[in-house]
């Protein structure tokens, strides 16, 4: 965790759902926030050794505050449990960002597909394509009805939002959105792994977007040492195997921003120089790893013995 700047304070705290807990943040002595757009993120600091990331879920016009959704994960690593049992109106956190890796490009249609937490980059999405006068649908599924948060805002679009709790209606039926995709939409899915890989086979090429929770499940490449110079001071790093070029060159003594370590969110990707990388990320588009112009230092490795990165 590092570089931490922006100190906010929790203004607001409440249920969005069973098992969702929604935070309002905001300046501690007021005043206007950083600018976002829909599919932003931030990354949070909530206590020391708890960094997650959080999709802004709010509307991006208010300028004084920030919202982010917060499921309870009895399984997770103390994050999630953190932010639903103590923290109170008025306590401070530090946050970094917005940062947007799953941004919306204007289309004439949209189909968006949620699976449960993964509505919130979802939310001020069907916003934006509303007031462009977009087409667009929302399937979202959840455990229960119970569990699925901000359904008492879906209510205004009509029709156009369809609620498939599982254990009302099965699994979502993925074919009454993506079959028979019309030319020119978008997809957009957020949700849990399973859920995206699903779209992901159904989707034909170029119309879909994603965002992911956790890393995406996928054959690891060979784990051999390699050298990376570092192209702003001509050092060069060795990275053993079984070790990250983000932990070799910190180790080093470079500074370089960093979050999830998963591969999840961006925040660590570096320009490529010289050499193939080996993306083991779930940020990066194919179109980007072709072009192997950027990685994501935190997990991807290199297809060689050298990388020559913008460090």
């Amino acid at each position: 965790m590092t570089l931490y700047g922006d100190r906010l304070v929790v203004a607001g705290a409440g249920a969005a759902a069973d098992g969702v807990r929604v935070l309002t943040l905001r300046r501690p002595e007021g005043g206007p926030l950083p600018a976002w757009e829909p599919g932003a993120h931030l990354d949070v600091l909530l206590a020391p050794g708890l960094e997650r990331q959080f999709s802004l879920c709010g509307d991006p016009a208010d300028r004084e505050t920030w919202r982010i959704a917060v499921l309870r994960e009895p399984a997770g690593r103390g994050g999630s449990a953190y932010a639903h049992d103590r923290l109170r109106a008025g306590d401070e956190v530090r946050v970094r960002g917005p940062r947007n890796r799953f941004p919306l490009e204007p289309a004439p249609r949209y189909r968006f597909v949620a699976g449960g937490i993964g509505i919130t980059p979802l939310l001020p999405m069907l916003a934006a394509a509303d007031r462009a006068g977009a087409g667009w649908t929302l399937l979202y599924g959840g455990r229960t009805r119970r569990s699925m948060a901000f359904t008492g805002e879906l209510a205004r679009y009509g029709d156009r939002v369809t609620l498939a709790p599982e254990d009302e209606t099965g699994l979502l039926d993925l074919g009454s959105v993506l079959d028979d995709v019309p030319d020119g939409t978008l997809v957009y899915c957020c949700g849990p792994g399973p859920l995206l890989d699903a779209v992901e086979r159904r989707c034909p090429p170029g119309i879909l977007r994603t965002e992911r929770f956790r890393p995406a499940e996928g054959p690891a490449g060979a784990d051999t040492s390699f050298e990376v110079v570092l192209a702003r001071s001509g050092r060069t790093v060795t990275v053993p195997a079984g070790v990250s070029v983000l932990d070799a060159v910190r180790a080093a003594g470079t500074e370089v921003l960093y979050s999830c370590t998963e591969g999840t969110c961006g925040t660590c990707e570096t320009d490529v120089v010289e050499g193939v990388p080996d993306h083991r990320d779930s940020v990066l588009t194919e179109a980007e790893r072709v072009a192997g112009e950027t990685m994501l230092i935190c997990v991807s490795r290199c297809r060689g013995e050298r990388l020559v990165l913008d460090l």
